[in-house]
Formats: C-alpha cells, structure tokens, sequence
C-alpha cells in the first residue's frame, strides 16, 4: 500500500535520490530549478509517496509570482520511481496536491513539463503565454492552471520566486549534497 503524506525533513535525502533516478543530471540547472534554489515549497504543499517506509514519490508548490503582483505556485518536480512508474501514482499525488492547494485558497498553478500529461489535469498553455521565465525553457511546455477562475487570466511579465528562504544551513547542506554528487 501507498501512503502519500506531508513531507518530512528526513525524506529529503531520499527524494534528492529519486529524483536524481528520474531526471537527467542537469535537473538542477534547469530554469525551474532557479525558481526553487534557496527556498522553502510552499506551506502544506510538499508531498512524499511511501510504500513499505520507502520514499516512492514527490511532489511539491513553491511560491511565485506571475508577472505584476499576481501570486502563484509553481508545480515540481512531480517523480515517481521508475519501478512503479505508469501504475497512477503521479495523477493521484496531482489530484492530492491541487485539491489541497485550492483548499488553502491558492489561485493558480505554473508549471514547465510534459504537455500531455499535465493537460489531462487542466493545465494549459493558454494561461502562461503572457508569462516569461528568468532563463531558457519550452513555451510549449510552460502551462497554466486556475483554481479559481480568472486567477491567471491576462497575466503578462516575468514569474519571480516569492517563497520563503531557506535557512543558510539547508542551503549550505543542499551545496554540499550537489558537490558531492558532481564529484
């Protein structure tokens, strides 16, 4: 059986795992990946999916800002084990994630990712095209997603992380788990 819960500091480890296993090894320099670096997901919006005590999948929000004043979150990274990959995790975790952020009163989603999948959730392109990202990435994989509508509708200019900041020493920790790797 899998438990998806909150996540917890000691999954942390375990998840820099997966997704090192899910994604090609220049994940952290993806455009994305700037818009998370030094900060905290947002409050209640980290998940982790465990079976048998074993970290099987993850997803979390941050913060963002889309364009002038208009608050958001950014999606990601959604990874699922490759064992278990295509067995409906990752759409149950997105069904958890976007029911509980719209619980909390969230607006809008941005993401950048497979549009054929996350387009099945209601994302779509549409809603980020007025949007810009602070380095390179696929317009065609840049989608929206509204909570509440109108949330995203109109909203030009560049998405900014707006999120809280991680304390120093995550960040030095995080530095050093990347070193570590690269070497």
């Amino acid at each position: 059986m899998i438990e998806i819960r909150a996540e917890r500091i000691h999954d942390v480890p375990a998840r820099e795992r997966l997704l090192d296993a899910c994604f090609a090894g220049n994940r952290r320099a993806r455009t994305s990946e700037r818009l998370r670096e030094g900060r905290l997901p947002a409050r209640g919006l980290a998940f982790a999916a465990t079976r048998r005590g074993r970290l099987v999948g993850t997803l979390r929000l941050w913060h963002v800002e889309a364009g002038l004043a208009r608050p958001a979150l950014l999606l990601g990274p959604l990874a699922v084990d490759p064992e278990i990959q295509g067995q409906g995790l990752g759409s149950v975790m997105m069904q958890a994630a976007l029911g509980r952020a719209e619980s909390l009163g969230h607006g809008g989603v941005l993401l950048v990712g497979d549009a054929p999948y996350y387009t099945r959730f209601g994302f779509d392109p549409a809603l980020a095209e007025g949007l810009t990202l602070p380095g390179p990435f696929e317009r065609a994989r840049f989608l929206g997603l509204e909570l509440r509508p109108g949330a995203l509708a109109g909203a030009e200019g560049m998405v900014r992380a707006t999120g809280r900041v991680a304390p120093a020493e995550m960040v030095a920790d995080q530095a050093a788990v990347a070193r570590r790797r690269a070497a």
